[in-house]
């Protein structure tokens, strides 16, 4: 069972700390434990529950009725919101509980509700993008613990292979060939997969070899389909060598195919592009750069 400090209920509700205690006090929306020295501290109960009133209360219900409410009604009032408001916080916080709680049915319908109203691809970007900025924080500073991230990592996963899955096949002899890869210990496959889809969605052709390509194996695959352009990111540093010996080390394997890099290590050290090397550094460059091939 995990514990929570009244700054993690803050950071994960974006409720102040202040305003916790006076709920607290004036309406028993929470009873926290103590420590021998007198230290408040929480748990999964506590953080679910104030993860819904700060859901309504957010959307104009006011506290003293929330205080009132059944569980069932508190909970009934949350998922009918999640549904209907898609306003960015409402979703974000909607998504938050699903997470904690690891309740599926319940990201399941938040998602499914935005795709039917605004598609796949604005979804992603405007909703699973932030939350996941959002998880990114919460994970650095210890707010939540590494289970909840990889159950609702995974379920993002399912929907854009979903995407992927549904969306038609493009002919490689018109279309040019995009190989998708990840070098050795990267591990950010959520936004390669989204890439996938991106590209798959606009008619590209792509080979999608995933995580943990060494170069070898990247030229192997090239050897075998011929890509005319070569997709990466990379994110982590290298034990081995630096961004930019490897970015050198691509460049010089595949001196005939257009190269495109992304990722925060290539924008963050600055990285010099060979000539047939292009670097993206935005989700719009990208966006751009294939919109118009």
């Amino acid at each position: 069972m995990a514990v929570y400090s009244i700054k993690d209920l803050e950071k994960l509700s974006g409720i102040k700390a202040h305003t916790i205690r006076i709920w607290e006090q004036r309406y028993h929306i929470l009873e926290p434990q103590r420590t021998k020295t007198n230290i408040r501290y929480y748990q999964d109960e506590d953080l679910k529950v104030l993860l819904n009133v700060a859901l309504l209360n957010k959307n104009g219900i006011k506290i003293s009725k929330i205080a009132k409410m059944e569980d069932q009604e508190l909970t009934e009032k949350v998922a009918a919101i999640s549904e209907i408001n898609l306003d960015d916080g409402t979703q974000l916080d909607a998504l938050t509980i699903s997470m904690i709680e690891m309740d599926e049915n319940k990201f399941d319908r938040i998602i499914n509700t935005n795709i039917d109203q605004i598609g796949f691809e604005q979804t992603m970007m405007e909703v699973i993008y932030p939350f996941l900025d959002k998880l990114s924080l919460l994970w650095l500073t210890g707010s939540i613990n590494p289970v909840q991230e990889n159950f609702i990592s995974h379920l993002i996963r399912q929907k854009i292979i979903s995407a992927i899955n549904a969306t038609p096949l493009s002919s490689g002899e018109e279309n040019e060939k995009i190989i998708l890869y990840l070098p050795e210990g990267e591990r950010q496959e959520l936004s390669l997969l989204f890439m996938h889809y991106l590209l798959k969605s606009r008619g590209k052709y792509v080979l999608y070899l995933g995580q943990d390509i060494s170069i070898a194996d990247l030229s192997d695959a090239n050897h075998i389909h011929k890509a005319d352009l070569i997709f990466t990111m990379i994110t982590e540093t290298f034990a081995k060598e630096s961004v930019q010996q490897y970015v050198n080390h691509l460049a010089d394997t595949f001196p005939k195919t257009h190269i495109l890099l992304s990722g925060y290590q290539v924008v963050a050290q600055q990285v010099e592009a060979p000539k047939h090397v292009t670097i993206l550094k935005s989700l719009d460059q990208m966006l751009r750069f294939f919109d118009h091939q």
